[in-house]
This record gives structure tokens, C-alpha cells and sequence, in this order.
């Protein structure tokens, strides 16, 4: 299976994802059948190669729900609605998904990319080799593992406080480093809903 390369998914194909993803969400709160993907797919066939995403859910400007896959396992179209349905209703996080709250949330997907692994042996080579707003970024030590979409940019701007938090969410100390942490980037394009 070919991963679908990113500059391929026009703006069309990723409100076509958009509107997917919210009809799989109101379907499941509706208790009814999920939407068929036909359509979209007669539509836009390359979505039917692979790809990975993440699914982030907002409500009121606060965050919801977000999963994701780091790999391409499946046809994009169906990691979406997937990871849509998910997040509003997977998250360990958070409560499931309300009636209610269904038509108040803003729908984000991040495509990614390919992650490509970084020789990084010290934290400070990490941070001179993150572009802030262009680099997601997965780190993993022993079973610890956790990654922040490019995205998270917008809160976290300064590169040591991006690593900081995400060791943070890895379950690692901020001040923890070693020489077995694995880091990998990867670049993702976005599509929003415009609410």
C-alpha cells in the first residue's frame, strides 16, 4: 500500500474529510448507521490510498477529543472516520460525546506524513532541529511514548517548552534525558473547519 504523499490532498478532498468526519460523529449520537464514504471516494479515489491522521476535536476553543494514527495502516479515508469517531468517543480523557455537544465542536484532521528518525544524542539537538510550526514530533524511551501534532505549535512556541511538555505527556520528567530517546519527525497538512 502506497502512503498517499501530502501535496496530493487538495483543499476540496480535505473538506470532503471534514464533512465525513462530522457525519460519522452525528450518526453515532443519533444512534443511527455511519455514513457511506462511497461518494467521497468516487469523488477523490487517491483518498483511498494510505495514510495516517489525527482527528482533534474543540469545544469553545478547549480541547474535546484528539486520536490519531502515527503509521498508514489503511485507506486515509477510513483512518479519518476511524479516528473521528474515536475521539469523540474513545478518548480516555474525556467523557464521550454528547447530543448536546455534537454541533458546537470544531473539527480539525492532520494528515501526516512520513516520520523520518533524527540522530539526536543530546536534548539541545533535538531542540536545534525542531521547526517550530512545521515539525511534529514523536518521542519514545523504553515504553514511554507520546508525540505532538505540529499544531500544538500554536500554544507551545519555544522549542524547550514544546520537548518539555511532550516528555511531560510521555510520562517522563520535563528535566529527563537520555541517550536511548528515540525522536522522530514528520510534517502533517491541516484542514479545519471554518465555524
Amino acid at each position: 500500500m502506497a502512503l498517499l504523499p501530502l501535496e496530493s490532498i487538495s483543499e476540496a478532498a480535505g473538506q470532503a474529510l471534514l464533512d465525513l468526519a462530522r457525519k460519522v460523529i452525528l450518526s453515532a449520537v443519533e444512534q443511527r448507521p455511519s455514513p457511506s464514504a462511497e461518494p467521497i471516494r468516487k469523488r477523490f479515489p487517491y483518498l483511498s490510498e494510505a495514510g495516517a491522521s489525527f482527528v482533534t476535536l474543540t469545544l469553545s476553543g478547549q480541547l474535546r477529543g484528539c486520536i490519531g494514527t502515527l503509521q498508514a495502516r489503511r485507506a486515509l479515508i477510513e483512518d479519518v472516520a476511524e479516528n473521528a469517531y474515536a475521539a469523540a468517543f474513545r478518548d480516555p480523557r474525556f467523557d464521550e460525546v454528547g447530543a448536546d455537544e455534537v454541533h458546537a465542536l470544531e473539527i480539525e484532521i492532520s494528515v501526516l506524513g512520513i516520520p523520518k528518525t533524527l540522530a539526536v544524542s543530546t536534548e539541545r539537538q533535538l531542540i536545534e532541529n525542531l521547526l517550530p510550526g512545521v515539525h511534529g514530533l514523536i518521542l519514545e524511551f523504553e515504553w514511554h511514548k507520546a508525540t505532538f501534532l505540529p499544531t500544538v505549535w500554536r500554544q507551545l512556541k519555544d522549542p524547550a517548552t514544546f520537548v518539555a511538555a511532550l516528555k511531560r505527556k510521555a510520562g517522563l520528567p520535563e528535566d529527563f534525558w537520555s541517550p536511548a530517546v528515540r525522536c522522530s519527525t514528520y510534517e502533517t497538512i491541516t484542514f479545519s473547519e471554518k465555524r
